[in-house]
């Protein structure tokens, strides 16, 4: 059983040979332990006696809260529900906003969890030295000094059927990311200085990038390939480990990547990031629910009909088909379609609809309100063997947005929040809440983001009145756990994409 899991680690992990050494340790965890220890019996055959597993990361709130155990108990009251907001703004970068609000009674614990850190890439580049050597042979090139490339990473993620998965993704996803991204530092240089020259294969003077690649590849495209094979990484990894650690249910993933001028945000979930800059709301995200990717998990029903075992069909209905509607006409769609047709009702169509519900209440396969994600290897429709994974992805969906095509000012922002908010304020409605946060605060006090995250959750969760938590205008608050960021754009943008390969970005 090692050694299987050896190998599962390693084709899960592979190719981190040029990773820092410390990216390493804290991916791979430490050595895990054994599902089964052999005990010899009497006639010298093995026997198995299983082990409980353990959790692969302890239970804690984010760092940069700096709560102590006692405090994380205390503060989980489902009947109080205090909003948590950093005692240390400047354990963030940039000064950050953040807050955050356990759920009204749905799980024990917090499901959500958040990360925000600084990292650096040493990009070595090659310079062409042009001097010719006695036999007439042009010498080749020197290694130049490592250029700092400053990245800025955020990511929320909300759990669901415990919090493992959730823990696992704040620890390990973005030390995937670095990895990817350490593989590709010689490319992520956005020009070359003109008093260097670069060496092609064949040995010509032309500037380039080095290495060469077979073909010119954007930036973009490079980053968002960093991005989307660390979400896939990350998910076979919780399945690699789950054979060995207790790595709780599943989460949605919502991270964004500052970098080289840019910002990059990766979202495979219903969480949802949107910036705010001068009360114009700009969309980074969109919700990935079983509405939202009827077509695809369609399409995987139709390639694959026994995932759907005897209990489900992959039809959509206009309505909710009953045994009187067999052998009338009745408006479908299958997975080839946008619009609707009618078809003739016959005994199939009576079996339960693979996606089935409105809004947030539609699920796939009666069971999961999300079609993207990590985790949730193991979960089953209720009383049956049937998978829920093969529907669920874990690829992102990965927007773009250059900081250089805009003057930010400190106002301008960019907000992270979990579905516990977005089920109770529009994108809309968080603008005007953040901007007229912001506005009653001095720009130079460090305070104004937390303030406005702390805002943006208040007016989510609502208070406890006698009819349970409502709104100011007494509508029905959100009972989800609500995570919010509020992250300041001026900080990055000010940073030409030259400048931020060799500016650091410093907390405050």
């Amino acid at each position: 059983m090692l050694a299987r899991f050896r190998q599962a680690v390693n084709t899960v992990l592979g190719n981190m040979q040029n990773l820092p050494q410390q990216l390493q340790n804290r991916l791979n965890g430490g050595a895990a332990k054994q599902q089964q220890t052999p005990t010899a019996s009497d006639d010298s055959s093995v026997d198995y006696v299983e082990i409980e597993k353990v959790d692969k990361f302890q239970y804690t709130r984010p760092e940069f809260l700096q709560l102590s155990f006692e405090e994380v108990e205390v503060t989980a009251d489902h009947h109080v529900r205090p909003i948590l907001v950093p005692r240390d703004v400047s354990k963030l970068p940039w000064n950050t906003g953040y807050a955050e609000v356990i759920n009204g009674g749905k799980t024990r614990c917090n499901e959500d969890q958040a990360i925000a850190c600084h990292f650096k890439l040493k990009a070595k580049l090659m310079e062409q030295i042009n001097t010719t050597s006695p036999e007439g042979v042009e010498a080749t090139c020197t290694e130049i000094e490592p250029i700092d490339i400053s990245c800025s990473y955020f990511g929320v993620f909300d759990g669901h059927a415990g919090s493992g998965a959730a823990l696992t993704a704040r620890h390990l996803l973005h030390l995937h990311i670095q990895q990817h991204l350490w593989d590709i530092q010689e490319l992520l240089q956005p020009q070359i200085p003109e008093d260097l020259n670069y060496l092609s294969r064949s040995d010509s003077k032309r500037r380039q990038k080095w290495p060469l690649n077979e073909r010119d590849i954007p930036i973009d495209s490079l980053i968002i390939g960093a991005l989307e094979s660390s979400f896939h990484e990350m998910d076979e990894q919780i399945l690699a480990e789950k054979r060995s650690y207790h790595i709780s249910g599943g989460c949605t993933a919502l991270v964004a990547l500052f970098i080289l001028g840019k910002l990059y945000v990766a979202n495979a979930g219903d969480s949802r990031a949107v910036i705010c800059r001068n009360k114009e709301v700009i969309p980074m995200s969109s919700d990935h629910t079983p509405l939202s990717e009827r077509r695809r998990l369609q399409t995987i029903a139709k390639l694959h009909p026994s995932l759907l075992g005897d209990e489900f069909s992959r039809l959509e209905y206009q309505k909710r088909i009953g045994r009187k509607d067999i052998g009338r006409k009745r408006l479908y769609r299958d997975a080839h379609m946008t619009g609707w047709a009618y078809k003739t009702i016959d005994e199939e169509d009576l079996k339960f609809p693979l996606v089935y519900g409105d809004g947030k209440k539609a699920r796939v396969l009666a069971t999961i309100g999300v079609s993207r994600g990590l985790g949730d290897h193991n979960l089953k429709v209720h009383g049956t063997d049937i998978m829920l994974k093969p529907f669920l992805s874990s690829m992102p969906e990965v927007n773009i947005y250059d900081l250089g095509d805009y003057d930010h000012t400190e106002n301008d922002v960019l907000i992270m929040a979990s579905d516990g908010l977005w089920d109770v304020l529009t994108i809309e409605d968080a603008g005007r809440i953040v901007s007229k946060s912001l506005e009653s605060f001095s720009r130079n006090d460090h305070n104004r983001y937390t303030s406005a995250a702390q805002d943006l959750v208040m007016a989510s969760r609502g208070i406890l009145r006698e009819n349970g938590w409502r709104t100011k205008s007494n509508a029905l608050a959100s009972g989800d756990d609500i995570t919010a960021m509020v992250i300041p754009l001026y900080r990055h943008s000010m940073l030409s994409p030259q400048n931020s390969l060799t500016e650091s970005h410093d907390a405050v």
